[in-house]
C-alpha cells in the first residue's frame, strides 16, 4: 500500500455542500400514534436510571447519550428537572446526523438526604418538537460521608504511579466495619485503613487509590465500590476519574466532517502537543484515495503543532472515514487519528447546475 498516494502538499477551500432542507426525521415512519416522541425516545441510550444507595457527600452523576439516528440536524432547546436536587446539563445543543452529545446529571448529595425521585426532561426544537421524560432516583444515606466525594487523579501522565485518598467517617454503630474493596479495573489497587473508632458510633477510614503505570492512555471514568458489613445497602459506590495523557496527545483523535456532497471540499484542524517540543516527520494516510491534501511539514521542533487537513469528498455515496499515521522523530511507535463523515447526495458541480 503507498500511503503518500492519500497526502500531497496542496491546500484546498474552504465549502460545504448545500445539502437538502429540513424536513420530517428520516425515520419518522416509525414513530407510533401513541407516543409522537417515540422518534426522540429512539436517539437514548436509556431513558431512566437509578444511582442506587450512595454516601453522603459523594459525587453522584450520570451521562445519557443521544445519537443522532436521521438526515435532519438535532437540536436541544431545554433540559429541566422537577427536583433542586438534580442539576442537569448538556455538552452542545446540536448535532449533525450520526453525531451524538451528552446530557450529564448530577445529584446533590449534600444537602438532600434519604430518597429523592426526580424527573429529567429534555425537548427538542429540531427537527420538530418533542419532548423526553427521565426519571431518576437514588437514595443518600446520612449515616456514611465521603470527603471528597470522590478520586479524582486530573490529568496524569502516561506510565506514572499516581496516589489520591478519601476519608469516610461513619456514625451509627459502633462495629460498624468496611469489609472489602472493589476498584472494578486492573489499572487501580485500592485500600481502606482505619483512623479511627469509639465505643459509641463514630468510625472513620481512609480509602487510599492508586492509579497504576500501566493505565491506557485516554480518559478514565470507573466506579470502586465500598462493601460494608450492613444488612441491608452495604455496598458504597465511589467515582473514579482520571485523563491519562501521552508524550504526544492528539486533538480531536476523531475528525468530524459531518455530511457532505460529492466532490465538495472542507478544511478542518488537529493539534498536537506535547510537554516538550518535538519534530513531526511525516503524517500518512492509510488508504490511497487522495481525499486529504496537507502543508508540508516544517523540520521545527515545537510543542504544539497545527495540522490543517484539506478534504475533497469522494463521489462514492455512504459513510467514509479514512485512518492518519503520524511519525514522530524519536519515538518508536506512531500516532494514530481518524476522520470521518458521510458523503451523501448529487456531485457538487451537478448541484450548482440551475
Amino acid at each position: 500500500m503507498n500511503r503518500t498516494l492519500g497526502c500531497s502538499l496542496l491546500m484546498l477551500p474552504l465549502m460545504f455542500g448545500t445539502g437538502a432542507g429540513l424536513s420530517q426525521p428520516a425515520r419518522a415512519q416509525n414513530v407510533v400514534a401513541e407516543d409522537p416522541y417515540d422518534w426522540a425516545k429512539k436517539m437514548f441510550d436509556s431513558t431512566e436510571h437509578n444511582f442506587g444507595v450512595v454516601a453522603r457527600g459523594s459525587e453522584v452523576t450520570h451521562r445519557f447519550r443521544i445519537k443522532n439516528l436521521y438526515k435532519e440536524d438535532v437540536q436541544i432547546s431545554t433540559v429541566s428537572t422537577t427536583c433542586g436536587c438534580t442539576t442537569p446539563q448538556f455538552d452542545r445543543d446540536a448535532v449533525k446526523t450520526g453525531g451524538e452529545l451528552y446530557v450529564t446529571i448530577t445529584m446533590d448529595t449534600n444537602k438532600f438526604q434519604h430518597q429523592k425521585n426526580s424527573t429529567v426532561t429534555v425537548q427538542f426544537a429540531q427537527p420538530r418538537f418533542a419532548e423526553v421524560r427521565i426519571p431518576v432516583e437514588v437514595y443518600i444515606r446520612s449515616d456514611v460521608v465521603l470527603t471528597p466525594g470522590s478520586i479524582n487523579f486530573g490529568a496524569v501522565a502516561a506510565g506514572t504511579k499516581t496516589d489520591r485518598s478519601i476519608e469516610i467517617a461513619y456514625a451509627g454503630r459502633a462495629n460498624w466495619q468496611i469489609t472489602k474493596v472493589i476498584t472494578g479495573d486492573p489499572n487501580v489497587e485500592a485500600k481502606v485503613v482505619q483512623t479511627a473508632r469509639d465505643n459509641v458510633s463514630q468510625v472513620g477510614y481512609r480509602l487510599d487509590v492508586s492509579l497504576l503505570p500501566g493505565t491506557p492512555v485516554g480518559n478514565l471514568r470507573k466506579q470502586m465500590t465500598l462493601v460494608t458489613d450492613d444488612a441491608t445497602g452495604g455496598e458504597i459506590p465511589v467515582i473514579v476519574q482520571a485523563r491519562v495523557e501521552g508524550d504526544v496527545t492528539i486533538t480531536p483523535s476523531i475528525v468530524q466532517l459531518g455530511t457532505v456532497g460529492p466532490g465538495s471540499d472542507t478544511t478542518k484542524t488537529v493539534l498536537l502537543r506535547s510537554n516538550k517540543p518535538f519534530v513531526i516527520e511525516k503524517v500518512e494516510c492509510d488508504s490511497n484515495r487522495q481525499a486529504f491534501r496537507m502543508p508540508a511539514l516544517g523540520k521545527e521542533a515545537k510543542p504544539v503543532h497545527v495540522l490543517s487537513l484539506a478534504f475533497t469528498a469522494p463521489t462514492q455515496i455512504g459513510p467514509f472515514t479514512e485512518k492518519f499515521i503520524v511519525t514522530i522523530a524519536g519515538r518508536p511507535e506512531p500516532l494514530y487519528f481518524t476522520a470521518q463523515g458521510t458523503i451523501e447526495g448529487a456531485p457538487a458541480a451537478q448541484a450548482a447546475r440551475p
